[in-house]
């Protein structure tokens, strides 16, 4: 690195993406005020291409362009939204996952334009999102409602609904309102025994070089132990079970008093008729998600996933 307090941070160009950024950088002002960052955003192939996410690999298509400009060298530190990170692959050779952020709301939640709650839809009320996860417990609560697929960041797809051509109503995540500043567009934030979450719901990662270790440093002193500790739990299980963007896998870890990780899981088809569940504890976070996913094996996670 030419300068040693220049710090270049690659990002996604999306609104959301670089309110993130924003985050981080301010933090970095709080904590290494003689650090002075740099950000680089760029388009992904998940950011242009408006069809179904499977023709570009899933999730991959977007953190490729930005991991290939890390592994390049372009920039020294990455931030990424862990639900986009693929957990059925490991992350690229070469870099490392060094710090998770302390976690947000993982909450999903209902936009709709009359304020009302999901119970409260009628029959038929176009509830748009692609997520199969969300999908798949729509059909569980609530299968009076029809889900329409979506793509776009979260600022185009409340634009689509505002046009109200396609869509009644909308499912986002509630952290993902919060960070472009719409929180008062959230109707319903759903709780989370309901519409169990994503995967690393809430959660922000920062993704540096492994020989890097001036970045990795930095990163790791914006690092909360508690959200590494939940999402390494949640992406465990993920892993062991192969989950993709196609996969209906819900799941959320949760810290306790005593200390120990709590950890519920669910599969579920998508037409809602078929549901496992698994809570365990245990004190170690991959433990604790090989433990669960072994649980939703033996329940026949593997026959609904493979569907």
């Amino acid at each position: 690195m030419p300068d040693s307090r220049l710090l270049r941070i690659g990002t996604r160009n999306s609104p959301m993406a670089l309110a993130q950024v924003d985050r981080v950088r301010a933090m970095l002002a709080e904590r290494h005020p003689d650090v002075t960052v740099d950000v680089l955003s760029m388009s992904t192939s998940g950011d242009r291409w408006h069809g179904d996410l499977a023709a570009l690999g899933g999730k991959g298509a977007f953190t490729k362009e930005v991991d290939a400009a890390l592994l390049a060298g372009h920039v020294d530190l990455v931030v990424h939204c862990v639900k986009d990170i693929p957990g059925d692959r490991p992350a690229p050779a070469g870099t490392v996952m060094a710090a998770y952020l302390a976690r947000d709301d993982v909450r999903d939640c209902l936009v709709h334009p009359s304020g009302q709650r999901i119970e409260q839809l009628p029959a038929g009320t176009r509830v748009g999102t692609s997520a199969v996860r969300r999908v798949a417990q729509l059909a569980l609560h609530w299968p009076h409602l029809t889900p329409v697929p979506i793509r776009g960041n979260a600022n185009s797809r409340l634009a689509k609904l505002d046009a109200g051509d396609t869509y009644d109503a909308l499912l986002l995540a509630v952290s993902g309102l919060q960070r472009i500043g719409q929180t008062d567009r959230i109707t319903h934030p759903i709780d989370v025994d309901t519409m169990v979450p994503a995967v690393g719901s809430g959660t922000l990662v920062l993704q540096c070089r492994q020989d890097d270790t001036r970045a990795r440093d930095l990163a790791a002193s914006l690092g909360d132990p508690r959200a590494q500790q939940e999402t390494t739990a949640e992406r465990t299980m993920l892993h062991i079970l192969q989950g993709s963007c196609h996969s209906p896998i819900a799941a959320l870890a949760r810290t306790e008093p005593d200390g120990r990780l709590g950890l519920r899981a669910r599969v579920i088809s998508l037409d809602g008729k078929t549901v496992l569940d698994v809570h365990e504890w245990a004190e170690d976070p991959i433990t604790l998600g090989t433990s669960v996913a072994a649980a939703l094996l033996r329940q026949g996670a593997r026959h609904i996933l493979d569907r």
